[in-house]
């Protein structure tokens, strides 16, 4: 069933070190130990499985918490004695509740794309009292159109001045309302980001 070219003989005790990265984020999430049978159960049941060399069994994580990591890609290194495997997290990773073994938060590291997070959060579940974001997308989406509108012409009159900071401050102000638009139509900066790809191709 195994397909991919591991070498499990270089460790004496068959065992090969397998690190998990989240498939969306990037972040790597923990590092375990695959022999023979872990890999092959990985790849049919599509959950990562190690041999837990504390239970000296096969382990799928998750089994008892729930929080799954259903395997996307499987990576074999240069030297085919590792793993990589890029995953989707079925909740905290960690058994101490942390996202990751490392104790990090697991999201992207790029920042527009934890503010695309933020906005889709508050969208969710922000007070409009208290929360900018929430109160106006509960003012729906022609307002929403209507701010990336002023924001666009605020930064137009700005740029015909030589005040930076203004300037600057009126950009931030019109990418932040364009991200709020983006999410309201149900689309993100990266779905834009492929438009311009395949524009680039051509």
């Amino acid at each position: 069933m195994n397909s991919l070219q591991i070498d499990f003989k270089k460790s004496p005790d068959g065992l090969v070190p397998a690190v998990v990265q989240d498939v969306d984020t990037g972040k790597v999430l923990m590092l375990g130990y695959m022999n023979v049978e872990a890999l092959e159960q990985t790849q049919r049941e599509g959950k990562v499985t190690f041999f837990s060399r504390s239970k000296q069994r096969l382990w799928t994580k998750g089994e008892e918490s729930g929080n799954y990591l259903l395997v996307k890609q499987i990576a074999v290194d240069c030297d085919q004695d590792s793993l990589l495997i890029k995953a989707e997290p079925l909740g905290p990773v960690c058994h101490t509740g942390a996202d990751t073994c490392w104790d990090e938060k697991n999201h992207r590291e790029d920042f527009l794309a934890c503010l695309e997070e933020t906005i889709a959060e508050r969208r969710l579940h922000g007070d409009p009292e208290n929360s900018y974001v929430a109160r106006l997308f509960g003012k729906g989406i022609n307002k929403i159109a209507q701010k990336v509108g002023e924001e666009a012409v605020e930064l137009v009159i700005e740029s015909k001045d030589h005040d930076d900071g203004l300037f600057l401050n009126e950009a931030a102000d019109l990418l932040f309302h364009y991200l709020i638009l983006l999410n309201a139509k149900g689309y993100n900066l990266q779905d834009v980001t492929n438009v311009l790809r395949e524009r680039h191709k051509n």
